[in-house]
């Protein structure tokens, strides 16, 4: 009888396993799943836990153990989809960005959308040119520590925050000085809202850049927006495709190709080359799942499609969720009392550090309170920040990308090139992922190295930035859950896996 029980006890403990999701302000979420729980009752406990009703902009990014990025599938199992051992380590994301954050119903969601944008930010992946930076910054600065008080702010106080992959004293001077004289009485909601409102006018609002490279074998960052398909070269983008004039998209191996129809019966296909078939294909099923999001008007005209021209070859992909039409109109139901937001405040994120305490420092001793962990591309190394560490100014050792000559049928130049900066668009360091490290690792601190320049220089760009197209206006069972519960920091004896950006 007593080992029929413990049998019994060992064979439930094999159908559950840990689960860890870092959260956009860098806390995170634990629980014990059943193992052939699915992505959907891991999505609704984070929800529940946020208090967020408008989910549908968020979903669940992980990394394989070959290093492949990858969003979660709400329809399938999570362990089969992890294709590594227990504990799992996940991050949630914005994965659709909302076109109008003033649109959102709730001020819960736009903080979580404000959160991700300012990481995008730091990461590089928002590039901007110095006097939007500048703004950007200082809104951060009053949504988190308010109003200037020189009795709290002393000189070069803006110094002690780290916004962007790198700084000059120039720019740092302009936010102080925006921050004191253009914010005064500013709520951090307020503040939130006008960070997001200038970002979406940015032409790298909302990318998730996959590296990539053209027919040429120039270097190319593709990214899916709320506004279309888009291609980043050296300084500009040299392709944006309205997500009406996008009508297929296929992969073959490491081949990406979009199929778009233009103005007069232009038509135009588009080839680029991921770096390996796994990457190919999460591009693939991205754009797809974007495509469906923002184009089409109801979820019932989702259709399966197929990565061949030939129906009966390659993979198949179906989005499963709404799409922003239906999410806009069920936004607009919701009829309850704002949820209470509890802000970091004065707590930098590690992954995107603000406020700090005492100056930027070139080079950090050792310390019990952080780790260094090598990077997976070319020995780039990544300092992920503890709570209280101080951000280290980046130093960019990214390849610089010249500009090249877009492609069409015709061999012309497309007409939506647009400078975006005076510097390179090269957000390396952001699309790779973060390594977690083993249980008790302690290792010296070296400089952060990010290879995700931002456009901060001295000098301002002159060009304009200018926003084409418009976006289309934007249940289940649950298992018994044995443990769940939230930490603000991560413990000492961190876990064994990989994090996203």
């Amino acid at each position: 009888m007593l080992s029929r029980l413990m049998s019994s006890s060992i064979r439930s403990l094999d159908r559950e396993c840990n689960c860890t999701v870092r959260l956009l302000d860098d806390s995170e979420y634990t629980c014990t799943i059943q193992r052939d729980a699915k992505g959907q009752y891991l999505f609704d406990l984070i929800c529940h836990h946020l208090n967020l009703l408008e989910k549908d902009y968020f979903g669940i990014r992980y990394v394989d153990p070959d290093k492949q990025r990858h969003w979660l599938e709400f329809t399938k199992s999570i362990a089969k989809q992890m294709k590594s051992q227990p504990p799992f380590t996940m991050c949630l994301r914005v994965k659709f960005y909302p076109p109008d954050p003033a649109a959102l119903k709730e001020e819960i969601t736009r903080y979580l959308v404000f959160l991700q944008v300012k990481r995008d930010l730091y990461h590089g992946r928002l590039l901007c040119k110095t006097s939007d930076a500048a703004l950007l910054a200082a809104y951060i600065l009053q949504a988190e520590i308010g109003d200037y008080d020189p009795g709290k702010h002393p000189e070069g106080y803006s110094s002690k925050f780290q916004f962007f992959p790198k700084h000059s004293e120039k720019l740092e001077r302009r936010i102080a000085e925006i921050h004191k004289t253009e914010l005064i009485g500013q709520t951090p909601e307020t503040s939130e809202l006008n960070f997001l409102q200038k970002a979406q006018m940015l032409e790298t609002y909302g990318v998730d850049p996959h590296p990539c490279k053209d027919v040429s074998g120039n270097p190319a960052f593709l990214a899916f927006t709320p506004f279309g398909f888009t291609v980043l070269q050296g300084n500009r983008r040299v392709h944006l495709l309205k997500w009406e004039e996008v009508t297929k998209l296929k992969f073959e191996a490491k081949t990406f190709h979009i199929y778009a129809n233009q103005k007069e019966d232009k038509k135009i296909i588009l080839t680029y080359f991921a770096p390996t078939p796994e990457a190919c294909k999460h591009l693939w099923k991205c754009g797809v799942e974007n495509q469906a999001f923002y184009k089409l008007e109801k979820s019932s005209q989702v259709r399966t499609v197929s990565s061949s021209n030939l129906f009966f070859k390659g993979s198949r992909f179906r989005y499963s969720g709404k799409v922003a039409k239906e999410v806009m109109e069920q936004s607009a139901k919701i009829k309850r009392d704002p949820p209470e937001i509890h802000r970091a405040g004065m707590v930098p994120s590690r992954s995107c550090p603000s406020i700090t305490h005492g100056p930027r420092l070139t080079s950090v001793p050792r310390t019990r309170r952080r780790a260094v962990h090598i990077s997976i591309m070319e020995g780039l190394e990544s300092l992920r920040d503890s709570a209280h560490s101080t951000p280290v100014r980046s130093v960019s050792h990214g390849d610089s990308f010249m500009p090249s000559r877009s492609q069409t049928v015709d061999g012309s130049e497309a007409s939506t090139s647009a400078v975006i900066s005076d510097e390179n668009y090269s957000p390396s360091d952001s699309v790779l992922p973060t390594p977690v490290a083993e249980h008790g690792m302690e290792m010296p601190l070296a400089r952060h190295l990010n290879g995700a320049p931002c456009s901060i220089d001295e000098e301002e760009s002159e060009a304009g930035t200018s926003k084409e197209g418009q976006a289309t206006e934007f249940g289940h069972s649950r298992r018994e859950q044995r443990m769940v519960k939230s930490r603000p920091k991560r413990r000492q004896e961190e876990r064994n896996g990989w994090l996203c950006s």
